[in-house]
């Protein structure tokens, strides 16, 4: 049986808005994942970083 990716659950990470997909390290906790990465999760109290000069 083949395993297909793009039936797998997608959430928008909360600091840099990349999109990313299900892992299976995060089966029993997927509803309380908010960050796409550890270096996100560090970094959640800092704002993303845009192109503008103001922000």
């Amino acid at each position: 049986m083949a395993h297909h990716k793009l039936q797998l659950p997608k959430k928008n990470c909360a600091h840099c808005g990349l999109a990313f997909v299900w892992r299976k390290k995060w089966r029993k906790d997927w509803e309380q994942v908010k960050y796409c990465s550890e270096r996100c999760r560090r970094s959640k109290m800092k704002p993303a970083k845009t192109g503008s000069p103001f922000g």
